[in-house]
């Protein structure tokens, strides 16, 4: 069985709040800041729909 730090523990909390907000944030961007960095309305919309534990799609993954 794996053992963790109270330190790793509030790291990984820390992370996932970060992604949490994070993706919160991208499902309120309009189309133009959308296209600005890159994303469509769909992936924002993934993206933004995906649980925070989980980590964003890497590039591998995505074709």
């Amino acid at each position: 069985m794996p053992r963790f730090s109270l330190t790793q523990l509030r790291y990984q909390l820390s992370r996932y709040q970060q992604r949490r907000r994070s993706r919160r944030q991208l499902l309120t961007l309009n189309d133009h800041l959308l296209k600005d960095i890159g994303l469509t309305r769909e992936q924002a919309c993934q993206e933004g729909k995906r649980t925070f534990w989980k980590q964003t799609l890497t590039n591998k993954e995505k074709v």
